[in-house]
């Protein structure tokens, strides 16, 4: 995963978020923050859930309080709008899957340099019967 001192480019940065979101721990987000950080790129993750509907807000908020909480942004209106505006993009991809169901599942950010990606992760449905589905939003800060 060495860079070698080249600057990620959106693809690379997306990647990031995507496999932050797809960690299925605490311990595995360690050692891939560790893995990111040495490419100069920051990353976060946080786990959601509950009615879709009622859960967009919760997840955006989620994802620009841990983006801010990690160093991944940090506290202007700029970067937590490029978070918020990139995991709104996310969700939107999920709207036609999610609405009227319940959702659960990880949301990993990621940055370096001006990129920044959002991915969300949801598992969508009732009881065990779920649909899986990812999300996947960019800004450029």
């Amino acid at each position: 995963m060495e860079n070698h001192g080249v600057r990620l480019g959106s693809k690379d940065v997306a990647r990031a978020a995507i496999m932050m979101a797809l960690t299925q721990n605490r311990e595995d987000e360690k050692v891939l923050k560790a893995q990111y950080l040495y490419q100069d790129t920051k990353v976060a993750a946080v786990d959601f859930g509950g009615d879709f509907l009622s859960s967009v807000t919760k997840i955006v908020e989620r994802a620009v309080v841990a983006a801010k909480r990690e160093g991944v942004v940090s506290d202007t209106h700029s970067e937590e709008g490029a978070v918020a505006g990139a995991t709104r993009e996310a969700v939107s991809q999920i709207v036609t899957k999610a609405l009227g169901l319940n959702v659960g599942g990880k949301i990993g950010i990621a940055r370096c340099g001006e990129h920044v990606a959002v991915a969300v992760f949801f598992g969508i449905g009732l009881l065990h019967l779920n649909e899986v589905a990812i999300g996947l939003g960019h800004r450029a800060v």
